[in-house]
Formats: structure tokens, C-alpha cells, sequence
């Protein structure tokens, strides 16, 4: 996980703010899937 997204996440979590919390959740998955997907090609 990229450093950027681990501090946003904490930051996310530290504020309780869930919106964000699910959006930065939504990208990591969305790069997970991507990234595994091109290595199986």
C-alpha cells in the first residue's frame, strides 16, 4: 500500500470521517484488482 494512502487512511480513521474512509477503501481495492489482474495477463 502506498505511503500516501496509509496516512490518508489514518487520518481518516483518527477522524472518524467514514465517507472518506470508504472512498480511499474503494480506490485501494479498485488498484488491487487492477494491478493483480495485468500480472495475470
Amino acid at each position: 500500500m502506498p505511503y500516501w494512502l496509509k496516512k490518508q487512511l489514518e487520518k481518516a480513521y483518527f477522524e472518524k470521517n467514514r465517507y472518506e474512509i470508504v472512498m480511499l477503501n474503494q480506490c485501494w481495492y479498485t488498484y488491487l484488482k487492477r494491478n493483480t489482474q495485468e500480472e495475470v495477463l
